[in-house]
C-alpha cells in the first residue's frame, strides 16, 4: 500500500508542476490581452472542465502534459494560402488558419503574434521560469526546514571485514573495527585526544592517526566505552563531494593508501542555512543541462545497453523509472529511515523532475518553450536591425513555417520516452 502512496505523490506532485507551468504561460497571455481559449492539463479526452473569464479550464484523460492554446500563436499568411495540387491547404496553412480560427471579428490585436518581442519572452518564458522557481521553493523546504542527510560521528554500520567494495570475501581480514568491539548505533566523541563532533572530525582523527592504536570513546546506551582501534592501511579510490570516483587526465581511477577503520556512519538531518540553498540550486541546474547536451550519446548508449545486455548508468530514467523511485522511498523498510527522511527524498525527486522540465524546456527547438523563446529573439533582432538601418518594420517571424521541424520534434521526443519506458521496464535503475 506505502508503494503505491508513494507513486500516487509523484504524481500528483508532476500534475502540480505541470499545471504551474501552464499558469506560468497562462498569467502573463492573459494580461497582455492575448486571447487564451482553452487552459488544459493532460492530453486526450475531456475529464472535466470549466469556463471563466473566456477560457475553457480541462482535465483531460492522459496526464502526460498540458497546453495553453493562444489565439494566433501564428500570423496571417501572405497573400493567398498555400494549397495542395488537390486543393486543399497545406499542412502549415491548416494549423495556421486553425490559431487564427479562435479570433472573433476585431480581435487581432488579441493575437500572440500582435505582441512586442519582449512580452512574447515573458510568456513563453514563464512556464519554464515556474518549474524553477517550484524547484527553488521545493529545494528550501528540503534543505532548510528539513535539513540536508549529513554523515555523523554516530556508526551505522561495522563492516566485518577489511574490504573496499562492502563485500567481504573469504581469506579477508576481520576489520579492526570489529576486532575492536564497534556496534552499530556507537556515538563516537573522542578519537585519540581529540573531540569529536562530526563524521569529518573522525575522518580526520583516522587519517591523523595513522596506524598507530587509539583509544576511541564511544557513547552507548547511555554510557560511555573505551574502544582500542588499530586501524590498517588499503588503497582507496578517491571521490569527490557528490561521492563520485576522481580520474586523472588519463580516465583512470584515483587511488591513495589510507588508514582503514571499517565503520560507516550514520546520515541524519541537519538544516543548512538559506544561503546555500542558491549553490546547490546552480549545482543541480547546471548537472541537468549537462545531460541534456549528451542526450544523443546517452540514448545511444541506453539503447545499446539494451540490445547487447551492458551495464546501465542511472543518468537517465523515464517516468516509470521515476515512479519506481517513489514508491520505493514510501515502502523500503528501515528503521533509520523515517518519515523526514523519507520527504526529503520525495521533494528531492520533484525537485529533480522540476529542473528537468525547465532545462528541457529551454531547448531552443519547436514545440519547446525554448524554440518560440528563439523565435521571438530572431524577431527582436530583425526589429532592431531595421530601425537601426531606417527600414520599415518586418512582420513578425512565422513560426508556421518550422512545423515540418516541430513535428520531427515530437515524433523524437515520442521516440525517447518510449526507449525510456521500456528500459524502466526491463532493466531499472536501482534506487
Amino acid at each position: 500500500m506505502s508503494y503505491a502512496i508513494g507513486v500516487a505523490i509523484l504524481v500528483v506532485g508532476l500534475l502540480v508542476s505541470i499545471a504551474l507551468h501552464e499558469v506560468g504561460h497562462l498569467v502573463p497571455a492573459k494580461r497582455f490581452g492575448v486571447k487564451v481559449p482553452v487552459y488544459a492539463v493532460g492530453f486526450g479526452r475531456t475529464l472535466w472542465s470549466t469556463v471563466r473569464g473566456g477560457t475553457e479550464y480541462a482535465v483531460k484523460a492522459l496526464p502526460l502534459g498540458g497546453y495553453v492554446r493562444l489565439a494566433g500563436m501564428y500570423p496571417p499568411s501572405v497573400g493567398s494560402p498555400s494549397r495542395r495540387p488537390d486543393g486543399r491547404l497545406t499542412m502549415v496553412e491548416d494549423a495556421r488558419q486553425e490559431t487564427l480560427a479562435d479570433l472573433g471579428p476585431g480581435e487581432e490585436h488579441r493575437a500572440f503574434y500582435a505582441l512586442t518581442v519582449p512580452r512574447k519572452l515573458v510568456v513563453m518564458a514563464g512556464g519554464p521560469l515556474m518549474n524553477l522557481l517550484i524547484a527553488a521553493v521545493l529545494l528550501v523546504v528540503m534543505q532548510v526546514g528539513l535539513g540536508a542527510p549529513t554523515p555523523s560521528a554516530t556508526v551505522q554500520t561495522v563492516l566485518p571485514c577489511v574490504t573496499t567494495t562492502g563485500t567481504c570475501e573469504d581469506g579477508d581480514p576481520a576489520s579492526p573495527a570489529a576486532v575492536a568491539g564497534f556496534q552499530p548505533g556507537d556515538r563516537i566523541i573522542r578519537w585519540g585526544g581529540a573531540e569529536v563532533g562530526s563524521w569529518s572530525d573522525v575522518t580526520a582523527e583516522i587519517r591523523a592517526s595513522g596506524t598507530a592504536g587509539v583509544d576511541v570513546v564511544v557513547e552507548r546506551d547511555g554510557r560511555t566505552t573505551t574502544l582500542v582501534v588499530v586501524p590498517v592501511e588499503v588503497e582507496r579510490v578517491l571521490t569527490d563531494e557528490a561521492g563520485r570516483p576522481l580520474t586523472d587526465d588519463d580516465g583512470n581511477q584515483v587511488t591513495q593508501v589510507l588508514p582503514y577503520v571499517g565503520i560507516q556512519p550514520r546520515f541524519e538531518l541537519q538544516p543548512a542555512s538559506l544561503g546555500e540553498v542558491p549553490g546547490i540550486m546552480w549545482y543541480a541546474t547546471t548537472q541537468t543541462f549537462g545531460v541534456i547536451l549528451q542526450l544523443p550519446q546517452e540514448m545511444w548508449r541506453l539503447a545499446e545497453s539494451l540490445v547487447t545486455g551492458g551495464e546501465r548508468d542511472g543518468e537517465l530514467i523515464g517516468l516509470l523509472g521515476a515512479g519506481r523511485i517513489a514508491g520505493e522511498i514510501a515502502s523500503v523498510p528501515s528503521e533509520q529511515y523515517g518519515l523526514a527522511e523519507r520527504t526529503y527524498d520525495m521533494l528531492g525527486l520533484l525537485v529533480s523532475l522540476n529542473i528537468a522540465l525547465f532545462a528541457f524546456n529551454v531547448i531552443p527547438l519547436p514545440p519547446l518553450d525554448g524554440g518560440h523563446v528563439a523565435g521571438a529573439l530572431v524577431e527582436g533582432t530583425r526589429k532592431g536591425w531595421a530601425r537601426l538601418r531606417g527600414m520599415p518594420v518586418p512582420r513578425p517571424v512565422d513560426m508556421a513555417r518550422v512545423l515540418p521541424l516541430t513535428y520531427g520534434v515530437v515524433v523524437a521526443l515520442v521516440g525517447m520516452g518510449l526507449l525510456l519506458a521500456w528500459a524502466d521496464i526491463v532493466r531499472p535503475v536501482a534506487f
